[in-house]
Protein backbone atom coordinates (compact mmCIF):
# COMPACT_ATOMS: atom_id res chain seq x y z
CA UNK A 1 0.00 0.00 0.00
CA UNK A 2 1.12 3.33 -0.88
CA UNK A 3 -0.05 6.41 1.45
CA UNK A 4 0.19 10.01 0.78
CA UNK A 5 0.20 12.40 3.93
CA UNK A 6 -0.51 15.74 2.97
CA UNK A 7 0.73 18.19 5.22
CA UNK A 8 4.35 18.68 7.39
CA UNK A 9 3.02 19.97 10.76
CA UNK A 10 3.17 18.03 14.41
CA UNK A 11 -0.40 16.55 13.56
CA UNK A 12 0.90 15.42 10.14
CA UNK A 13 3.62 13.80 11.83
CA UNK A 14 1.63 11.82 14.55
CA UNK A 15 -0.59 10.92 11.63
CA UNK A 16 2.74 9.48 9.60
CA UNK A 17 3.62 8.09 13.18
CA UNK A 18 0.40 6.22 14.15
CA UNK A 19 -0.21 4.94 10.26
CA UNK A 20 3.29 3.23 9.98
CA UNK A 21 2.12 1.29 13.05
CA UNK A 22 -0.36 0.53 11.65
CA UNK A 23 0.85 -0.70 8.16
CA UNK A 24 4.30 -1.22 9.16
CA UNK A 25 5.25 -2.54 5.16
CA UNK A 26 3.56 0.69 3.54
CA UNK A 27 5.14 2.95 1.73
CA UNK A 28 4.80 6.81 2.97
CA UNK A 29 4.86 9.93 1.02
CA UNK A 30 4.67 12.95 2.66
CA UNK A 31 4.50 17.01 1.26
CA UNK A 32 7.70 18.77 2.18
CA UNK A 33 8.39 16.35 5.32
CA UNK A 34 10.08 18.19 8.48
CA UNK A 35 12.92 17.26 10.34
CA UNK A 36 10.82 14.59 11.90
CA UNK A 37 8.93 12.93 9.25
CA UNK A 38 11.69 12.84 6.60
CA UNK A 39 12.84 9.66 8.13
CA UNK A 40 9.59 7.76 8.35
CA UNK A 41 8.95 7.94 4.75
CA UNK A 42 9.62 9.88 0.90
CA UNK A 43 9.37 13.32 0.44
CA UNK A 44 7.27 15.13 -2.14
CA UNK A 45 8.11 18.56 -3.11
CA UNK A 46 5.13 19.77 -4.18
CA UNK A 47 3.30 22.28 -1.69
CA UNK A 48 0.45 21.01 0.35
CA UNK A 49 -2.02 23.91 -1.09
CA UNK A 50 -0.92 23.03 -4.94
CA UNK A 51 -3.63 20.43 -5.39
CA UNK A 52 -3.47 19.98 -9.38
CA UNK A 53 0.15 19.32 -9.16
CA UNK A 54 -0.34 16.96 -5.92
CA UNK A 55 -3.56 14.95 -8.21
CA UNK A 56 -1.38 14.61 -11.08
CA UNK A 57 1.33 13.01 -8.87
CA UNK A 58 -0.51 10.96 -6.57
CA UNK A 59 -1.98 9.34 -10.28
CA UNK A 60 1.44 8.77 -11.34
CA UNK A 61 2.67 7.26 -8.39
CA UNK A 62 -0.53 5.04 -8.01
CA UNK A 63 -1.14 6.50 -4.16
CA UNK A 64 -3.89 3.99 -2.50
CA UNK A 65 -4.76 6.62 0.27
CA UNK A 66 -4.51 10.08 0.72
CA UNK A 67 -4.93 11.60 3.83
CA UNK A 68 -5.04 15.68 4.43
CA UNK A 69 -4.20 17.53 7.33
CA UNK A 70 -4.04 20.85 7.23
CA UNK A 71 -7.26 22.68 6.44
CA UNK A 72 -5.41 24.83 3.70
CA UNK A 73 -5.94 22.61 1.30
CA UNK A 74 -9.37 20.93 2.51
CA UNK A 75 -10.50 24.65 1.68
CA UNK A 76 -9.21 24.86 -1.40
CA UNK A 77 -11.15 21.79 -2.77
CA UNK A 78 -8.43 19.24 -2.92
CA UNK A 79 -10.84 16.37 -2.06
CA UNK A 80 -12.93 17.45 -5.05
CA UNK A 81 -10.03 17.10 -7.55
CA UNK A 82 -8.61 14.23 -6.41
CA UNK A 83 -12.32 12.45 -6.32
CA UNK A 84 -12.59 13.69 -9.46
CA UNK A 85 -9.73 11.70 -11.07
CA UNK A 86 -10.81 8.86 -8.95
CA UNK A 87 -8.34 8.56 -6.25
CA UNK A 88 -8.98 8.05 -2.36
CA UNK A 89 -9.02 10.36 -0.32
CA UNK A 90 -9.86 11.02 3.44
CA UNK A 91 -10.85 14.71 3.95
CA UNK A 92 -14.06 16.45 3.22
CA UNK A 93 -15.32 18.50 0.39
CA UNK A 94 -14.90 21.95 -0.34
CA UNK A 95 -18.24 22.31 0.53
CA UNK A 96 -18.29 20.57 3.93
CA UNK A 97 -15.04 22.11 5.04
CA UNK A 98 -16.98 25.52 5.29
CA UNK A 99 -17.58 24.23 8.29
CA UNK A 100 -14.03 25.49 9.67
CA UNK A 101 -13.41 28.20 6.77
CA UNK A 102 -16.55 30.40 7.20
CA UNK A 103 -17.38 30.66 11.09
CA UNK A 104 -20.37 31.97 9.59
CA UNK A 105 -21.71 29.08 7.54
CA UNK A 106 -21.08 27.51 10.55
CA UNK A 107 -23.19 29.52 13.02
CA UNK A 108 -25.79 29.84 10.63
CA UNK A 109 -26.03 25.72 10.11
CA UNK A 110 -26.23 25.30 13.78
CA UNK A 111 -28.83 28.12 14.13
CA UNK A 112 -30.94 26.21 11.86
CA UNK A 113 -30.16 22.88 12.93
CA UNK A 114 -31.00 23.73 16.44
CA UNK A 115 -27.27 23.16 17.80
CA UNK A 116 -26.12 24.58 20.99
CA UNK A 117 -23.76 27.50 20.30
CA UNK A 118 -23.37 31.25 21.67
CA UNK A 119 -25.42 33.65 20.60
CA UNK A 120 -23.90 35.64 18.04
CA UNK A 121 -23.97 38.26 14.59
CA UNK A 122 -21.90 38.29 12.08
CA UNK A 123 -20.30 42.05 10.74
CA UNK A 124 -18.75 42.93 8.01
CA UNK A 125 -18.93 46.91 8.58
CA UNK A 126 -16.55 47.95 11.23
CA UNK A 127 -18.97 50.75 12.35
CA UNK A 128 -21.81 48.22 12.85
CA UNK A 129 -19.89 45.70 14.97
CA UNK A 130 -18.48 48.46 17.27
CA UNK A 131 -22.17 49.92 17.69
CA UNK A 132 -23.58 45.85 18.67
CA UNK A 133 -20.15 45.81 20.83
CA UNK A 134 -21.35 49.19 22.75
CA UNK A 135 -24.75 47.79 23.22
CA UNK A 136 -23.91 44.12 24.44
CA UNK A 137 -21.19 44.94 27.04
CA UNK A 138 -18.01 42.75 27.90
CA UNK A 139 -17.01 40.17 28.24
CA UNK A 140 -17.47 39.42 24.37
CA UNK A 141 -15.67 37.13 21.47
CA UNK A 142 -14.84 38.63 18.75
CA UNK A 143 -13.61 36.02 16.11
CA UNK A 144 -12.35 36.24 12.49
CA UNK A 145 -14.95 34.08 10.03
CA UNK A 146 -11.67 32.68 7.93
CA UNK A 147 -9.25 30.59 8.62
CA UNK A 148 -6.40 32.16 11.09
CA UNK A 149 -4.61 29.31 11.72
CA UNK A 150 -6.09 29.48 15.17
CA UNK A 151 -5.38 32.72 16.07
CA UNK A 152 -8.65 34.14 14.76
CA UNK A 153 -10.74 34.15 17.86
CA UNK A 154 -10.35 36.66 20.69
CA UNK A 155 -11.19 36.83 24.03
CA UNK A 156 -12.27 40.08 25.15
CA UNK A 157 -13.16 41.27 28.84
CA UNK A 158 -13.57 44.58 28.25
CA UNK A 159 -15.59 46.57 25.92
CA UNK A 160 -12.38 48.82 24.69
CA UNK A 161 -10.37 45.60 23.99
CA UNK A 162 -13.17 44.11 21.61
CA UNK A 163 -13.27 47.68 19.92
CA UNK A 164 -9.42 47.36 19.21
CA UNK A 165 -9.96 43.50 17.90
CA UNK A 166 -12.85 45.02 15.72
CA UNK A 167 -10.35 47.87 14.21
CA UNK A 168 -7.83 45.13 13.98
CA UNK A 169 -9.63 42.48 11.71
CA UNK A 170 -12.17 44.97 9.77
CA UNK A 171 -9.96 47.86 9.57
CA UNK A 172 -6.26 46.88 9.67
CA UNK A 173 -7.36 43.49 8.23
CA UNK A 174 -4.71 42.49 10.17
CA UNK A 175 -6.52 38.35 9.21
CA UNK A 176 -6.52 39.66 5.31
CA UNK A 177 -9.31 37.94 3.44
CA UNK A 178 -10.22 36.00 6.60
CA UNK A 179 -11.35 38.77 8.56
CA UNK A 180 -13.45 40.24 6.00
CA UNK A 181 -16.10 39.14 8.04
CA UNK A 182 -16.18 38.74 11.43
CA UNK A 183 -17.91 37.21 14.14
CA UNK A 184 -19.19 38.73 17.71
CA UNK A 185 -20.45 35.95 20.41
CA UNK A 186 -21.44 36.08 23.63
CA UNK A 187 -18.44 34.95 25.81
CA UNK A 188 -18.95 31.12 27.42
CA UNK A 189 -18.30 30.41 31.03
CA UNK A 190 -16.90 26.72 31.41
CA UNK A 191 -14.31 23.91 30.43
CA UNK A 192 -13.38 23.19 26.75
CA UNK A 193 -13.29 19.61 25.50
CA UNK A 194 -12.31 18.74 22.08
CA UNK A 195 -13.72 15.79 19.79
CA UNK A 196 -13.04 14.14 17.10
CA UNK A 197 -15.49 12.60 15.28
CA UNK A 198 -14.58 9.96 12.33
CA UNK A 199 -17.21 10.54 9.83
CA UNK A 200 -18.24 8.97 6.43
CA UNK A 201 -21.39 11.39 5.81
CA UNK A 202 -23.50 9.84 7.80
CA UNK A 203 -22.28 7.98 10.58
CA UNK A 204 -19.74 8.45 12.66
CA UNK A 205 -16.84 6.85 15.56
CA UNK A 206 -15.86 8.90 18.40
CA UNK A 207 -11.97 8.87 19.51
CA UNK A 208 -10.66 9.48 22.88
CA UNK A 209 -11.72 13.01 24.17
CA UNK A 210 -8.65 15.37 24.53
CA UNK A 211 -8.39 19.18 25.95
CA UNK A 212 -6.10 22.07 24.32
CA UNK A 213 -4.03 25.03 25.84
CA UNK A 214 -4.06 28.01 23.50
CA UNK A 215 -3.00 31.06 25.34
CA UNK A 216 0.93 31.47 25.05
CA UNK A 217 1.48 31.79 28.93
CA UNK A 218 1.10 29.62 31.90
CA UNK A 219 -2.44 29.61 33.79
CA UNK A 220 -3.98 30.26 30.18
CA UNK A 221 -2.42 33.51 29.82
CA UNK A 222 -1.06 36.13 26.79
CA UNK A 223 -2.19 35.55 23.48
CA UNK A 224 -4.06 32.78 21.22
CA UNK A 225 -1.71 30.45 19.35
CA UNK A 226 -2.16 27.52 17.30
CA UNK A 227 -1.65 25.35 20.88
CA UNK A 228 0.77 24.93 23.32
CA UNK A 229 -0.20 21.32 24.46
CA UNK A 230 -2.91 19.20 25.13
CA UNK A 231 -3.84 15.85 26.86
CA UNK A 232 -6.07 13.25 26.60
CA UNK A 233 -8.73 11.87 27.74
CA UNK A 234 -10.21 14.33 29.99
CA UNK A 235 -11.96 13.22 33.17
CA UNK A 236 -14.89 15.62 32.57
CA UNK A 237 -15.90 14.26 29.75
CA UNK A 238 -17.93 11.54 31.10
CA UNK A 239 -19.85 8.80 29.12
CA UNK A 240 -22.44 10.99 29.91
CA UNK A 241 -20.94 14.00 28.36
CA UNK A 242 -19.55 12.24 25.54
CA UNK A 243 -23.09 10.88 24.45
CA UNK A 244 -24.25 14.24 24.84
CA UNK A 245 -21.88 15.70 22.31
CA UNK A 246 -22.41 12.25 20.08
CA UNK A 247 -26.99 13.23 19.90
CA UNK A 248 -27.00 16.66 20.53
CA UNK A 249 -24.13 17.63 18.63
CA UNK A 250 -21.96 15.69 16.20
CA UNK A 251 -25.08 13.47 14.88
CA UNK A 252 -27.35 17.14 13.98
CA UNK A 253 -24.54 18.76 12.69
CA UNK A 254 -24.08 15.83 10.16
CA UNK A 255 -27.62 15.61 9.16
CA UNK A 256 -27.44 19.76 8.58
CA UNK A 257 -24.54 19.75 6.22
CA UNK A 258 -25.75 16.49 4.40
CA UNK A 259 -29.46 18.03 3.86
CA UNK A 260 -27.47 20.99 2.76
CA UNK A 261 -25.68 18.95 -0.34
CA UNK A 262 -22.95 19.08 1.30
CA UNK A 263 -22.48 15.51 2.93
CA UNK A 264 -19.00 15.33 5.30
CA UNK A 265 -16.86 12.62 5.25
CA UNK A 266 -13.80 12.82 7.26
CA UNK A 267 -12.59 14.23 10.53
CA UNK A 268 -15.03 16.51 12.07
CA UNK A 269 -13.59 18.40 15.15
CA UNK A 270 -15.71 19.69 17.75
CA UNK A 271 -14.56 22.22 19.88
CA UNK A 272 -17.55 22.19 23.09
CA UNK A 273 -17.53 24.16 26.31
CA UNK A 274 -19.01 22.07 28.79
CA UNK A 275 -21.53 24.57 30.83
CA UNK A 276 -23.78 24.83 33.68
CA UNK A 277 -26.46 24.35 30.46
CA UNK A 278 -24.70 21.43 29.06
CA UNK A 279 -22.54 21.46 25.96
CA UNK A 280 -22.23 24.40 23.65
CA UNK A 281 -20.19 24.56 20.24
CA UNK A 282 -17.46 27.04 20.42
CA UNK A 283 -15.63 25.92 16.68
CA UNK A 284 -15.99 23.59 14.41
CA UNK A 285 -12.92 21.90 12.30
CA UNK A 286 -12.42 19.77 9.19
CA UNK A 287 -9.93 18.05 9.97
CA UNK A 288 -7.93 16.29 13.24
CA UNK A 289 -6.46 19.58 15.56
CA UNK A 290 -3.21 19.90 16.85
CA UNK A 291 -2.00 19.43 19.09
CA UNK A 292 -4.91 17.34 20.11
CA UNK A 293 -3.48 14.52 17.44
CA UNK A 294 -0.55 14.18 19.42
CA UNK A 295 -2.19 12.75 22.40
CA UNK A 296 -5.15 11.61 20.48
CA UNK A 297 -3.40 8.54 18.25
CA UNK A 298 -0.92 7.45 21.01
CA UNK A 299 -3.56 6.18 23.03
CA UNK A 300 -5.19 4.26 20.03
CA UNK A 301 -4.78 0.58 20.19
CA UNK A 302 -7.00 -0.14 17.34
CA UNK A 303 -5.93 0.60 13.41
CA UNK A 304 -6.51 3.96 12.56
CA UNK A 305 -5.56 3.18 8.60
CA UNK A 306 -9.12 1.12 8.77
CA UNK A 307 -11.10 4.08 9.98
CA UNK A 308 -9.58 6.34 7.27
CA UNK A 309 -9.75 3.40 4.56
CA UNK A 310 -13.51 3.24 4.96
CA UNK A 311 -14.29 6.47 4.67
CA UNK A 312 -11.87 7.31 0.97
CA UNK A 313 -13.37 4.19 0.06
CA UNK A 314 -17.28 5.36 0.42
CA UNK A 315 -17.67 2.30 3.16
CA UNK A 316 -19.77 2.82 6.20
CA UNK A 317 -17.85 3.25 9.71
CA UNK A 318 -21.01 2.19 11.43
CA UNK A 319 -19.41 -1.23 12.46
CA UNK A 320 -15.99 -0.20 13.56
CA UNK A 321 -15.13 0.06 17.08
CA UNK A 322 -12.35 1.76 18.25
CA UNK A 323 -9.84 0.25 21.27
CA UNK A 324 -7.89 2.81 23.13
CA UNK A 325 -4.89 2.22 25.63
CA UNK A 326 -6.07 2.64 29.38
CA UNK A 327 -3.39 5.70 30.42
CA UNK A 328 -3.33 8.90 30.01
CA UNK A 329 -1.42 11.19 27.40
CA UNK A 330 0.27 14.78 27.86
CA UNK A 331 2.22 16.72 24.96
CA UNK A 332 4.10 19.62 25.92
CA UNK A 333 5.04 21.72 22.79
CA UNK A 334 7.97 23.92 22.58
CA UNK A 335 7.76 26.91 20.77
CA UNK A 336 10.33 29.74 19.35
CA UNK A 337 10.74 33.23 20.94
CA UNK A 338 8.43 35.64 19.65
CA UNK A 339 5.49 33.20 18.72
CA UNK A 340 2.73 33.55 17.96
CA UNK A 341 4.17 36.89 16.84
CA UNK A 342 7.07 37.39 14.41
CA UNK A 343 10.50 34.77 15.60
CA UNK A 344 13.67 33.72 14.70
CA UNK A 345 13.97 30.71 12.29
CA UNK A 346 17.77 28.68 11.51
CA UNK A 347 17.92 27.80 15.41
CA UNK A 348 20.33 24.88 16.15
CA UNK A 349 17.96 21.84 17.80
CA UNK A 350 19.58 19.80 20.51
CA UNK A 351 17.67 16.23 21.09
CA UNK A 352 18.81 13.71 23.36
CA UNK A 353 19.21 10.62 21.80
CA UNK A 354 17.95 8.97 24.44
CA UNK A 355 14.53 10.72 24.73
CA UNK A 356 12.25 8.75 22.16
CA UNK A 357 10.86 5.60 23.61
CA UNK A 358 7.35 3.46 23.50
CA UNK A 359 6.23 6.36 26.10
CA UNK A 360 7.77 9.09 25.05
CA UNK A 361 7.39 10.19 21.59
CA UNK A 362 8.76 13.70 19.82
CA UNK A 363 6.12 14.93 17.25
CA UNK A 364 8.23 17.34 15.08
CA UNK A 365 6.15 20.56 13.55
CA UNK A 366 8.45 23.54 12.86
CA UNK A 367 11.87 21.69 12.18
CA UNK A 368 13.94 21.10 9.22
CA UNK A 369 17.92 19.68 8.28
CA UNK A 370 20.01 22.69 6.90
CA UNK A 371 22.66 22.57 4.64
CA UNK A 372 24.75 20.91 7.25
CA UNK A 373 22.40 18.04 7.76
CA UNK A 374 21.89 20.07 11.01
CA UNK A 375 18.12 19.65 12.87
CA UNK A 376 17.52 23.65 13.06
CA UNK A 377 13.84 25.41 13.82
CA UNK A 378 11.74 26.58 10.87
CA UNK A 379 8.57 27.63 12.55
CA UNK A 380 6.49 29.12 15.69
CA UNK A 381 5.93 25.58 17.11
CA UNK A 382 8.75 23.12 17.00
CA UNK A 383 8.28 20.09 18.56
CA UNK A 384 5.20 18.58 20.72
CA UNK A 385 7.17 15.89 23.47
CA UNK A 386 3.92 13.81 24.28
CA UNK A 387 3.97 11.35 26.89
CA UNK A 388 1.76 7.83 27.44
CA UNK A 389 1.71 7.10 31.07
CA UNK A 390 -1.12 4.88 33.48
CA UNK A 391 -1.92 8.23 35.33
CA UNK A 392 -2.31 12.02 34.01
CA UNK A 393 0.01 13.11 36.88
CA UNK A 394 2.63 10.32 35.38
CA UNK A 395 2.27 11.65 31.90
CA UNK A 396 2.60 15.48 33.06
CA UNK A 397 5.63 14.83 34.67
CA UNK A 398 7.12 12.54 31.70
CA UNK A 399 6.71 15.12 29.35
CA UNK A 400 7.45 18.36 30.57
CA UNK A 401 11.10 16.65 32.08
CA UNK A 402 11.03 15.37 27.79
CA UNK A 403 10.53 19.39 27.25
CA UNK A 404 13.39 20.56 29.42
CA UNK A 405 15.78 18.35 27.81
CA UNK A 406 15.48 19.71 24.49
CA UNK A 407 17.33 22.72 23.69
CA UNK A 408 17.61 25.52 21.14
CA UNK A 409 18.23 29.94 21.48
CA UNK A 410 15.06 31.13 22.45
CA UNK A 411 12.55 27.87 23.23
CA UNK A 412 10.06 28.08 25.56
CA UNK A 413 7.01 25.98 26.81
CA UNK A 414 4.36 25.93 28.83
CA UNK A 415 4.78 23.50 32.28
CA UNK A 416 1.35 23.65 33.45
CA UNK A 417 -0.45 21.57 30.89
CA UNK A 418 -3.42 19.58 31.70
CA UNK A 419 -3.29 22.22 34.97
CA UNK A 420 -7.24 22.10 35.48
CA UNK A 421 -7.01 17.72 35.05
CA UNK A 422 -3.90 18.35 37.61
CA UNK A 423 -6.52 20.17 40.15
CA UNK A 424 -8.98 17.41 40.08
CA UNK A 425 -6.32 14.55 40.70
CA UNK A 426 -5.57 16.74 43.35
CA UNK A 427 -8.77 17.28 44.90
CA UNK A 428 -9.42 15.00 48.05
CA UNK A 429 -11.99 11.84 48.16
CA UNK A 430 -15.51 13.01 48.12
CA UNK A 431 -16.53 13.62 51.72
CA UNK A 432 -13.10 14.31 52.90
CA UNK A 433 -12.18 17.24 54.66
CA UNK A 434 -8.97 16.79 54.95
Amino acid sequence: MRILIVGNGGREHALLWKLKRDAPHAEFFATQPNGGMAPLCHGVEIPATDKEALADWATKNKIDLTVVGPEGPLAEGITDRFQEMDLPIFGPTQAAARIESSKAYAKNLMQKASIPTARHRTFSKQTEAEKWVHELGAPIVVKASGLAAGKGAVVCMTVETALEAIRSMLGDMAFGEAGHEIIIEDFMEGEEISVFAVCDGKDFVLLPPSQDHKRAGEGDTGLNTGGMGAYAPVSIATDEVMEEAATKVIAPTLEALAADGAPFCGLLYAGLMKTEDGLKVVEFNCRFGDPETQVVLPLMKSSLLDLLLAVARGRSVANIVVETHSGCAVATVLASDGYPGSYAKGKPIYLPTELDSDDLVLFHAGTASNDTNTLVTSGGRVLAVAAVAKTFAEAAEASRAGASQIGFEGAFYRADIGWREQARVDLPPEGDTG
